[in-house]
Formats: C-alpha cells, structure tokens, sequence
C-alpha cells in the first residue's frame, strides 16, 4: 500500500513539475526584464501620476511594466536603455511602412510646408479619395475619419439609419475598435448597440442566428480575418454565406478590413471575390497618420451627398487634415503598390511557414497562425478556427515566448501578435526565426 502511495505521489509530482517549472522560468525572465530596463520603469512609475496605470492605450499595457521607447528608424526601435529591437509588432499593422520612410516624410514636410488647418476642403482628399476607391473593388464612394473605430461606428450608424432596423450581428473574438470589443466576455465602455454575437467560421450556428433575426438586423460586422482575436482567417465558405444570407434578409454586409486590407493589393475583398456593401479602413492607409474611412455602394454612401435636402451628417475637424491626406496619398499610391503588397504578404507566408516548421517538427504545442503579413502565436496544438479555440492555449508560456524574444532583440506584442513592415529585411525574419528555433530547443520542455 505504502509502495502504491509513493508511486502515485511521483506521477503527481511528474505532473506539476512543468508547470513549476514554467511558473519559475517565467519569474526568472521578468527578473532579468526587470534588471534590463529601469528607464522604461522609471518612465511608467512618472506616466502613473498623471495618467492611470500611466497608460492611454490599453493594448500597451504589460506586467511588470511595459518598455517605453526612444526612438525608432527603418525596422527598428530603441528603448530609454537604449536595446535595439527588430520591430516585428509594426504598430499592430498601422506601421506599415517603417519608420521615417523618406517618401512618407517627404510627403509630411510638403504639407507642414503650406500648412496645416485650412477649415476648408484641400486638393489631396479628393486625389486620395479616388485612389481608395480604384484600389478596394466595394468601395464606389467613401467618406475620411480619424480612426477605424470611427469608421466603423459610423458604417454601423449608416447601416441602422438605411435599414431602419437596430441590430447588429457581431462575432466572437471581433475586435472594431475602442467601443466595439467582442473578445472574451467584451467590455462595458461598448457603444450601446443591441448586438448579436456569432460564432466565427460556423456556417450553421451564424445562419441560425441570422434567421432568428432576420427582420430585425442592419448590419453584419465581420474581420475577413481576425485581427486582435488571434490572426485566424475566416473560411471563404463562411464570408459567402455571410453575404448571401446579407442579401436574402435585407441586412447590409459590413466587412471592416482596417486590418486586413493589407493582405492584398485590393484587401480581402479581392483576395476572396466577395464583396460587401460597406467597408471600413484605416491603420496603415494613413501612412502612420490618424486614419479611418468608410465606404461602399455609391446608393449608401450618396446618402451623405450634403446637396440633399435628406443628407445623413457626418462632421469631423480632422477628417481631411492635410498630414494624413499626404501621407496617405504618398503611401497607396507611390510605396504599398500592387506589387509592393504582394511581396510583402509573400515574405509573410514563407516567415510563418518557417516558423510553423520548427515547432512542427518538434512536435510542439505551438503554431503560428495568420495570413500574408500578419501572424499571431499560439500555445496550443489543434485546428484553430475561432477565438475560443485560441484561448485554449497556454498564456504563460506565450508570455515567456514574448520575453526570450525580446531579450534576443525582437519587438511584437505581449499576446503574441507579429505584422511585417515593408522594412523588415530578410535577415531580420532569419533572426526573428533563430531565435524561435533557440526558444523550442531551450523551452522545449515546457510546451
């Protein structure tokens, strides 16, 4: 009896122990985060008296404190301790361009040089306007914001004020913007819509839900690819029936590629020859300016026309500020071309394909999951499909992924998010992939 007791306690220890070990591998690591960067902390202690937790971006935020940097050039970013990083987060898609491109800045100096804040209309929005509307096959008209969320808040609001109906069909793990969170159990600053939520890539369960509501939505919301909820591509199945079922129930389908319009020269939508009835943009198209910008068919769009004697509204100081209808300008039409995009989301696929191949062959419970240029890590072996398969994975060893890779010289986001710049070199993916190889020979115990 006794000799069965110690044996059941080994095998209960056997089980705990990597877990311990984890939990001490981790704790190890934020020590020498710690130890690496005291002017990062000294910067977040100074940031907490005047702001909460010395934050104003959430996202940002990062126990034990998160790094603050210096300065940044080409593909790299320097902290307040001065570590060089090659920056492979690329402002969560926004920084597609690097930092301090010479034609973006270029661009920049031009407009400072005939100044900033006309309070009239200037001769770039409308050159940029028409480049938005030859490059994304939906978009007949569009209208300029200052930021995605503001697209999409105002996408939503044309869809309500058009259809004359209140809800919205949203999908778990979406992410639209500050006030349209949908990941885990969502957030309470929400903007007060009635939505729906649907299960992602599930043909059966989202028209089920359609149906049930068929006369009574506006609109449905979805990421052509998950972008914040995990970098999981949607099923061009799915997205079809999507816009089928748009189209049978008289509800307008909203396809927010704020992200994911990088993925191609003309944005999913193209990627996939679907195309729905309004689309919301912003991140990078502003060339690292303040952007957003919804559009569509030319009869939703024409509603905003102020030559109407019915037109809908629609203000905004900065909607046509001159620095990001220049840089916006310079960038689609000069850099991010056609080609330029295609051969950026091709380096993509050949980073995660080769990242994929050194956990794979492993056989480890991690996976790089995504499209083109964006990328997303996940703990976990398995299909990944939706938000809830993601968060199935191990967020320590996520966590101690992220701190090997930085201390090895690679920026990307604390929950494992990774978007290629136009300035990332191929030396920079062959450290990138080195030092994940490292953490898999070194970690390899743990996963």
């Amino acid at each position: 009896m006794a000799n069965h007791q110690s044996r059941d306690n080994d095998v209960m220890d056997q089980a705990a122990r990597p877990n311990a070990d984890l939990a001490s591998a981790l704790h190890e690591a934020e020590a020498q985060y710690e130890a690496r960067h005291p002017r990062s902390f000294a910067q977040h202690r100074e940031a907490a008296l005047a702001m909460p937790g010395g934050n104003t971006r959430t996202v940002l935020h990062y126990a034990p404190f998160p790094l603050t940097m210096a300065r940044g050039q080409g593909a790299y970013l320097w902290d307040l301790d001065g570590h060089r990083y090659a920056d492979f987060l690329g402002e969560f898609t926004a920084g597609l361009y690097g930092h301090s491109h010479p034609v973006i800045r270029a661009a920049l100096e031009a407009a400072l040089d005939g100044g900033i804040s006309f309070g009239a209309q200037n001769a770039l929005e409308a050159r940029f306007a028409q480049a938005v509307v030859a490059r994304f096959p939906s978009i007949e008209l569009v209208r300029f914001t200052n930021s995605g969320t503001e697209a999409n808040l105002l996408a939503l609001c044309t869809a309500r004020a058009v259809t004359g109906r209140e809800k919205i069909l949203v999908f778990q793990g979406g992410y639209h913007g500050g006030v349209l969170y949908f990941r885990e159990a969502g957030a309470p600053t929400n903007a007060p819509f009635e939505f729906v939520r649907a299960p992602y890539n599930d043909i059966a369960g989202s028209a089920a839900l359609i149906e049930r509501h068929r006369g009574e939505l506006a609109a449905i919301l979805i990421e052509p690819m998950l972008g914040s909820g995990g970098c999981i591509p949607a099923d061009v199945e799915f997205l079809q029936a999507l816009r089928d079922a748009a189209s049978r129930t008289g509800a307008l389908l909203i396809f927010d590629e704020v992200m994911t319009s990088r993925l191609a020269p003309g944005g999913l939508q193209q990627a996939h020859g679907i195309l729905p009835d309004l689309t919301t943009l912003g991140k990078y198209l502003g060339g690292g300016m303040s952007f957003g910008a919804f559009g569509g068919r030319a009869d939703i769009m024409a509603r905003f026309d102020p030559r109407r004697p019915d037109a809908f509204p629609h203000a905004g100081t900065f909607n046509n500020n001159v620095l990001t209808m220049s840089a916006g300008l310079a960038g689609l039409t000069q850099i991010y071309t056609a080609e330029a995009a295609q051969a950026l989301n091709a380096r993509g696929d050949a980073l995660r394909a080769r990242l994929n191949a050194a956990t794979r062959d492993r056989g480890l419970a991690m996976q790089f999951t995504g499209r083109g240029s964006m990328l997303q890590v996940h703990m976990r072996g398995g299909a990944i499909r939706s938000a809830e398969d993601a968060a199935r994975g191990n967020p320590a060893l996520r966590d101690l992924l992220f701190f090997d890779l930085l201390a090895r010289g690679n920026w990307l986001a604390k929950r494992g998010m990774l978007a290629l710049s136009l300035a990332i070199s191929d030396q920079d993916c062959d450290g990138l992939v080195a030092a994940v190889e490292e953490f898999v020979a070194t970690r390899g115990s743990l996963l």
